[in-house]
């Protein structure tokens, strides 16, 4: 069984910053590519960023030059950096990641989500 646990959320004024992590538990072999979606009130989830076992990232042109998103491979941990937050970048936040388990199955595996409310 593997899970998946989101920190870091909650309530912040415009152009402050948080910091999201995910860390990833479980019967793992390996994880392949990790990333942070979310899903506003109203609106359909949407990619915000992924990044690659070999660090390889992406995002989302709304997010660009704002978020980071970075892992620790040895804690099995993604961060989403998020900074001049905008009151348009409130949410709840999904961590996945591609996992293969220690029997060999692979899969996506999802987090519950986190809130993330940005204040005007």
């Amino acid at each position: 069984q593997v899970q998946l646990v989101e920190s870091g959320g909650g309530l912040v004024q415009a152009g402050g910053s948080l910091r999201l992590s995910c860390a990833a538990s479980g019967s793992i072999f390996s994880i392949n590519a990790m990333g942070w979606s979310r899903r506003a009130p109203g609106k359909r989830r949407e990619l915000v960023a992924t990044i690659t076992s070999g660090g390889s990232t992406n995002y989302a042109d709304s997010v660009k030059g704002r978020f980071t998103i970075s892992r620790d491979n040895a804690q099995n941990t993604v961060y989403l950096q998020m900074n001049s937050l905008k009151p348009e970048d409130t949410a709840v936040y999904y961590c996945n990641a591609n996992i293969a388990t220690v029997d060999l199955v692979e899969f996506t595996a999802w987090g519950p989500g986190i809130q993330v409310t940005v204040s005007s």
